[in-house]
């Protein structure tokens, strides 16, 4: 795509670009240039944006002489042209000591970083929480509670704690759940709950551990305990943010993104997009699948533990968001808090 424009196509492209995100306004060729002080006539400026509006990159909407740019030229933008602005030591420090005063609490850590990122880019700040399977196994135990109820209590590397209650095929006494929980910290070690459980279906395939009452029920609980996975937890701070930008005043495309934001679930379908990405991804438009999002970018990064992929966060906003200053903001704070993550058993 880059081959299309010349430099002079770019430069008109990027200052259309640039005064769209600041004014959300049909932008002409008169203000193109003057404002952006090119050595070019409006005549010749206007005969480029119908060059570029052929091309896909600019829209006429039909009570303006104005031209805007289409999601064609977001996309061109953010590949060829954008030039991402550093983050401010102020916002870094504001960054780095907003999640710090969370301690060990993983949800409020992640909480407090959808806020952060809400906050900062004063659009919707969203964190998709580590899906419990995606965590690393630290430890399981089993409490007796009466006849074959047992309680499974299953503690994660990250710190995340879940209790599930299962029943057992049999009664069973305290001493021998016991044995059971130190046979499984043993053999679950170092893996992740989605390798475990892939683990204990292999082990009990195998012929001698049929002939093992502690591995074969051991095994047994374990695999009763890991069966309910679910989704991982979504926290959207900043809803109402995107109601003050003017493309979404029309009251259908307001309910719509508020519907969206309340269902979660295409949230999190977006966000899995960037799960296993390296760095920042952004989708812009179409490019989020859902015609609710249409008129909304997502600029997304993973957090990770021990090079562990645990979630995803990001920011939506108005596809006219300011990608150079939101950029860096979504990067710092996905560093920081694995940066963060990495310090809890330490």
């Amino acid at each position: 795509m880059e081959e299309i424009l010349s430099s002079r196509d770019r430069k008109i492209l990027q200052a259309i670009i640039l005064d769209y995100i600041q004014t959300a306004e049909p932008v002409g060729s008169r203000t193109v240039s003057k404002k952006y002080k090119m050595e070019l006539s409006p005549a010749t400026i206007r005969n480029v944006m119908a060059d570029l509006e052929e091309m896909g990159f600019l829209k006429q909407p039909h009570t303006s002489a104005g031209r805007v740019p289409t999601a064609r030229a977001f996309r061109f933008y953010v590949d060829s042209i954008l030039e991402v602005r550093q983050l401010s030591k102020a916002d870094q420090e504001l960054i780095k000591k907003g999640l710090a005063q969370e301690k060990k609490d993983i949800n409020e850590i992640l909480k407090r970083a959808s806020s952060l990122l809400s906050l900062l880019s004063k659009q919707t700040g969203v964190v998709l929480a580590p899906r419990f399977g995606s965590n690393v196994f630290r430890h399981i135990e089993f409490i007796k509670l009466r006849e074959k109820k047992v309680l499974v209590i299953i503690v994660t590397k990250s710190g995340e704690v879940q209790n599930r209650l299962i029943e057992a095929d049999e009664p069973m006494a305290q001493e021998e759940l016991d044995k059971y929980s130190r046979y499984l910290n043993e053999i679950m070690a170092g893996l992740s709950l989605i390798e475990a459980k892939r683990k204990i279906v292999e082990e009990l395939k195998k012929e001698k551990v049929l002939f093992d009452k502690l591995s074969f029920q051991a095994l047994k609980l374990s695999k009763k305990a890991l069966e309910d996975e679910g989704e991982g937890d979504l926290y959207i701070e900043g809803k109402t943010n995107l109601l003050k930008f003017p493309e979404f005043a029309d009251l259908e495309k307001m309910r719509a993104i508020l519907e969206t934001f309340e269902e979660k679930t295409k949230i999190v379908k977006l966000l899995d997009k960037a799960l296993h990405a390296h760095g920042i991804q952004i989708f812009i438009g179409a490019e989020n699948e859902y015609s609710e999002m249409k008129d909304c970018s997502l600029i997304a990064a993973p957090y990770s533990k021990e090079n562990f992929t645990l979630g995803t966060l990001g920011v939506i906003g108005p596809m006219r968001m300011d990608y150079s200053t939101i950029i860096p903001i979504v990067d710092y704070t996905a560093r920081i808090l694995s940066k963060i993550l990495e310090s809890f058993d330490k």
